[in-house]
């Protein structure tokens, strides 16, 4: 009795004394109230339920536990940044602002803090440049890949853009204006004629916008747009009978939620995409019995599989094969914001990567480093069937257009060095 009570007395000192193991602190800028609530609640579901699932299936990352956190922006700028304000004392190894306009506001501020921003498919396009941008990454693609995919498409159907006309239908804000450049640039090469159509925030009033459209029935119109602006426009399009094939949204504009309410009217409508659709991925099933079946979800658990909420379960992916690396790299489950950011810079996703979590097939290979903090650039089209409810793939991956892409890339990182007093270069 004595023995054993000196052997539990030992241990005891030895737990006590042994560094308790951090926890990964990762906070999320969401919003769910507000014009944008119905596409922001399914992606901040699908965020955080796959932390949640790592904590509950595997004992978080690397054996340390996932601390999540959301704060509520109503994406709204200025609260994105208080909710920044508020959330970096408490060491987030990452944020995810969900808004291109804090993105924006918080690229100074986390630069200075030492905090990576992972702005997955929005945000500034140009810090795809690692050597400008070192704490900002925006894997798998960017806005100006978007622009390129969509014109690709385009191309794909009519063989010669030359002497057509593309509407383009923005957010008229930080985001939706970001494709400009680049759809300009490329109607330079194939000839057609760019109208540019801005809707003011929150998007409910697009009636003159239309208006234009239907006067001037231009070839394609490709949409910039975010929350209840996506579904205001699919129902402006079906009012005026233009036809939905020729309509092609952003990744942003390609959700159910966005197409359901114009009923039938809506089929065939065309939105971009940077990874799969399918409704039966292994992962599913560890998501019904380690989350939602113990009552630990986000969400009720009805938006699994919905666009948006792969969506938001892909970044939180990406993000944790970051964390994942950064782990390996410095030899310690207990990484730092900066050892993250050395995970982001080595990020490296593979098939098989995609195949060992439970989503075979679901996205494109991924491979950063200082340079390159935004992946390959490559991206799909999908299609609205209404009659079984949901997009599917109808092209392969898209490779984007480097040569118009990288030297608009170049030439924007290299004014923003200059601005703001950085020499560009890796560690």
């Amino acid at each position: 009795m004595k023995t054993t009570t000196l052997i539990t007395a030992a241990a005891a000192a030895f737990m006590a004394a042994a560094p308790a193991m951090a926890d990964l602190f990762i906070p999320s800028l969401t919003y769910r109230s507000g014009p944008y609530a119905a596409n922001g609640i399914p992606t901040a579901d699908g965020y955080a339920d796959y932390f949640t699932l790592l904590n509950e299936r595997d004992g978080g990352i690397g054996g340390a536990k996932v601390v999540f956190e959301e704060c509520e922006t109503g994406y709204n700028t200025e609260k994105g940044v208080e909710c920044y304000e508020a959330l970096k004392s408490k060491n987030p190894l990452t944020i995810h602002p969900w808004s291109t306009g804090i993105t924006y506001q918080l690229i100074p501020k986390a630069t200075a803090d030492g905090i990576p921003v992972h702005s997955v498919g929005y945000g500034r396009t140009s810090a795809k440049n690692g050597e400008v941008f070192r704490w900002v990454f925006n894997y798998p693609a960017n806005y100006w890949d978007g622009a390129s995919h969509a014109v690709s498409h385009m191309l794909e159907q009519e063989g010669d853009l030359n002497g057509k006309k593309v509407a383009l239908v923005y957010h008229n804000s930080a985001f939706g204006k970001e494709p400009i450049r680049t759809l300009e640039e490329l109607g330079k090469i194939h000839g057609y004629e760019l109208v540019l159509l801005p809707v003011d925030h929150p998007g409910q009033e697009q009636k003159s916008q239309w208006l234009q459209i239907r006067r001037e029935r231009p070839d394609y119109v490709v949409m910039w747009g975010w929350g209840v602006m996506n579904q205001v426009a699919v129902q402006e399009a079906v009012n005026i009978r233009y036809p939905m094939d020729h309509f092609i949204g952003i990744w942003w504009s390609g959700s159910e939620n966005d197409v359901k309410p114009a009923g039938e009217g809506a089929n065939g409508y065309k939105a971009l995409t940077f990874n799969g659709l399918d409704k039966d991925y292994p992962i599913f099933d560890d998501l019904k019995q380690y989350v939602h079946d113990a009552g630990k979800g986000a969400g009720a658990g009805d938006q699994v599989g919905t666009v948006l909420y792969m969506r938001g379960l892909y970044s939180a992916l990406m993000t944790a094969e970051a964390i994942k690396k950064a782990q390996e790299i410095h030899g310690t489950p207990d990484v730092t914001p900066a050892m993250v950011r050395d995970g982001y810079e080595a990020l490296e996703i593979t098939q098989a990567t995609y195949e060992e979590l439970g989503l075979p097939g679901f996205g494109p290979d991924i491979k950063g480093s200082c340079q390159n903090h935004g992946g390959q650039g490559l991206g799909a089209v999908s299609q609205w069937d209404a009659a079984a409810g949901q997009f599917t793939l109808i092209t392969d991956y898209i490779q984007s257009n480097q040569d118009v892409i990288q030297p608009l890339i170049d030439a924007d990182s290299t004014a923003y060095a200059e601005e703001n007093g950085i020499t560009p270069g890796c560690d």
